[in-house]
């Protein structure tokens, strides 16, 4: 990018810096017409964000020289734009419909997923598996859980579990209630080596075993390492891969999505790669002014780079999206937490913000207090819909009307005056009323984005995946990092293989850092 491009930002920015929103909205009475755009019944909101329409050309600008466009069709084309790892990016290709490979394992592990939900897969010792237990971590996890429990009205296949960590408590936990005879397990490790993935596995075989069940055919596995499945006593034909041009934290369309397909059953999860697919169509298709990946990821460098804002709240007012800010947490951090560029060079913006957040209206009585009134401005992102899957006397009401209260009283506060006023009709004395006027006193100008769709099913919560992943790509193109590797993670998983022999007792702690010996000996290793 240029230093015209910058330039004009950072004037904007100065310019809008001098303004509060609720300036902006009196001095536009049609800005929610101007600055909220739609896909369908997908409604982004962004009338609230400290924007105008020219700092918003000036970012479209920005996206321009930053060659976000080409890069994204490079991306398209199957092009290895994961630099570090010479790979390509093709999620979208598992989603897009019509590529015989990728078309192969779908139907082979949807058609698995059909046959464990109708009993034609079944437990040696007779009846069905009620329960099945996904055993993996990170993208691996993350995905389908996050999915599982945001489709929770759509289940009527076997009770889902997730384990994920190596903390014995977590595997102990959720076999608590489970029958071994009736519960199967999908473990979920591309290269089937994963050391906490492993652990788990282990530990689930050998419950099974403890009871006198055989595990073999109480074993299904995501990998691409047929020898080491074997080895664990999964017959191929349990055993459904995916390929290197898939990440992670990209790859809950794969058969690492087979959990979710057992859940919901193959036709929705064909809704939900159909949702995702739609947005691609959009990302690839629609102009950059219209184009809602683009906007809601340049909206992100406006406040990233331009506002000074290192962070952002991620609140669906939607409890089946409970794990949501965390799945988005894993995307946006790992892909674009980076303080290099694709070329090895330092980054010469601020990279990836720290996302974070809960869903409300719990959120309310937790962390708003800080949103309100904290020091420190923190810009949220609220996802809203507009029907609920379920009637329930007037409680989704309440949550739509939480949701937006508490984005207007984000972006406008209470001035003093307002408070004194409130106050006074409340009946308080003129000293009552001084003493606590500044405690009830809401500084505002606090931006947020709404996100608003229709209805929580298949399709829409594939459709709103698909639009963080690509609003986390269009971020990557801009700050000219590589969005598809994660070496930060590999060293942590390095260390901790160095360190497990020590802590066994096997290898001398001679050669570790003062503090690592002290906590191993505090520990009574």
């Amino acid at each position: 990018m240029s230093e015209a491009e910058w330039g004009a930002l950072e004037a904007h920015a100065a310019r809008l810096k001098a303004k509060t929103l609720r300036d902006l909205f009196a001095e536009d009475g049609e800005r929610f017409a101007r600055l909220s755009f739609r896909l369908d019944d997908l409604l982004l909101d962004m009338s609230k964000e400290k924007l105008d329409e020219p700092a918003l050309a000036a970012l479209h600008a920005l996206a321009r020289a930053a060659g976000v466009e080409e890069k994204r069709s490079a991306m398209a084309r199957g092009e290895p734009i994961n630099g570090t790892e010479r790979r390509a990016v093709g999620h979208m290709r598992l989603r897009s419909g019509g590529e015989p490979e990728v078309e192969a394992v779908l139907a082979r592990f949807l058609a698995f997923a059909e046959d464990v939900r109708a009993g034609r897969y079944s437990p040696p010792s007779g009846g069905r598996f009620t329960d099945v237990v996904n055993i993996g971590i990170g993208g691996s996890d993350l995905g389908p859980v996050m999915a599982v429990r945001a489709l929770r009205p759509d289940h009527d296949g076997p009770r889902l579990h997730f384990v994920s960590n190596v903390d014995g408590a977590h595997m102990t936990d959720v076999l608590r209630d489970l029958d071994p005879r009736t519960t199967m397990a999908v473990i979920a490790s591309k290269t089937f080596t994963t050391q906490e993935t492993m652990a788990n596995a282990r530990a689930f075989a050998g419950w099974l075993k403890a009871a006198g069940v055989e595990p073999g055919a109480h074993l299904a596995a995501v990998s691409t390492n047929i020898p080491a499945t074997s080895a664990f006593g999964i017959d191929e034909s349990r055993v459904f891969g995916f390929w290197d041009w898939v990440g992670g934290r990209y790859s809950v369309w794969s058969a690492i999505g087979l959990p979710l397909a057992i859940a919901v059953g193959a036709e929705a999860f064909r809704a939900f790669l159909a949702g995702a697919a739609a947005m691609d169509r959009h990302f690839l298709e629609a102009p950059a002014e219209e184009n809602l990946p683009i906007l809601l990821g340049m909206a992100g460098i406006w406040r990233r780079n331009l506002l000074g804002m290192p962070t952002v709240a991620l609140i669906p007012y939607d409890q089946r999206l409970e794990r949501f800010p965390a799945y988005v947490q894993q995307l946006d951090m790992e892909s674009n937490g980076k303080r290099v560029t694709l070329s090895g060079a330092p980054a010469a913006l601020a990279t990836g913000p720290v996302i974070w957040g809960e869903p409300g209206t719990n959120a309310q009585h937790s962390f708003f207090q800080l949103l309100h009134q904290g020091t420190d401005p923190i810009p949220a992102e609220f996802i809203l819909a507009a029907e609920p899957r379920e009637r329930l006397g007037d409680h989704h009401a309440l949550l739509v009307a939480n949701c937006l209260a508490q984005s207007r009283a984000l972006a406008f506060g209470r001035t003093e005056a307002e408070a004194r006023a409130a106050m006074a009709k409340e009946g308080l004395a003129e000293a009552e009323i001084d003493r606590l006027a500044p405690h009830r006193t809401f500084p505002g100008d606090r931006p947020s984005t709404t996100i608003l769709h229709k209805r929580l099913d298949a399709f829409a919560l594939g459709r709103l995946i698909a639009l963080y992943e690509h609003k986390v790509f269009v971020q990557g193109a801009v700050w000219g990092v590589n969005s598809f590797d994660q070496w930060g993670v590999e060293l942590g998983k390095a260390m901790a293989n160095e360190l497990a022999p020590v802590i066994r007792g096997g290898e001398p702690a001679d050669t570790l850092d003062s503090s690592t010996r002290g906590l191993i000996a505090a520990t009574g290793r």
